[in-house]
């Protein structure tokens, strides 16, 4: 898969990515990293990759630098807003959310705030999903869910940790997963 990754912070995802397409692992390229923050250090890791890196403040902007590049997937790697892709991407935009989709999902659900929010419900079972995003935060279809028990006594910060490294393993095996079936497998039909 020909894929942008879109971003927010640090780029441990693209990290990951990166990683494993050194690997072997992940059946997909990079062509092109954009964020929407300017100081992303998830920007400085692309360029030192060789990826070709953009700081881009709204989805026009996103839209025409992918204009510019060979892109079959839209992969939001901690990308904190809602994209809206062009027409040709509407149904290749793949998200990772950290935790099992419905549960603590939707606006205002993202990064440690879920992971407060499990601790705080006391759930004994969280994790992550990978979907395709939709015009509705966390709505589209899933194509891979990861469960990671959460002990009486984990912190946010240990819920945290543990569904990150099994966002490692779902955001590559769905990205292979959508590689070999096709992005319209996922959408029903009509």
């Amino acid at each position: 898969m020909k894929m942008a990754v879109l971003l927010s912070g640090s780029g441990r995802t693209l990290d990951n990515f990166h990683e494993r397409m050194e690997a072997g692992t992940l059946n997909a390229s990079i062509q092109v990293v954009i964020s929407n923050a300017a100081d992303a250090l998830g920007l400085e890791k692309a360029q030192k990759y060789g990826y070709p890196a953009f700081h881009a403040v709204d989805n026009d902007a996103i839209n025409a630098i992918l204009r510019d590049y060979d892109v079959e997937l839209v992969c939001l790697a901690g990308y904190l807003k809602l994209y809206a892709p062009p027409a040709r991407l509407q149904k290749a935009v793949l998200n990772i959310h950290p935790s099992l989709i419905p549960a603590f999902c939707g606006p205002g659900y993202y990064g440690m705030r879920v992971h407060r929010a499990v601790k705080a419900r006391g759930v004994k079972v969280s994790g992550c999903s990978v979907h395709f995003a939709n015009e509705v935060y966390d709505e589209g279809p899933i194509v891979v869910q990861r469960c990671v028990p959460v002990a009486e006594d984990d912190s946010p910060d240990d819920i945290a940790a543990k569904v990150f490294a099994a966002e490692c393993e779902a955001f590559p095996e769905a990205i292979n997963l959508v590689a070999a079936k096709g992005v319209d497998a996922f959408w029903p039909a009509g």
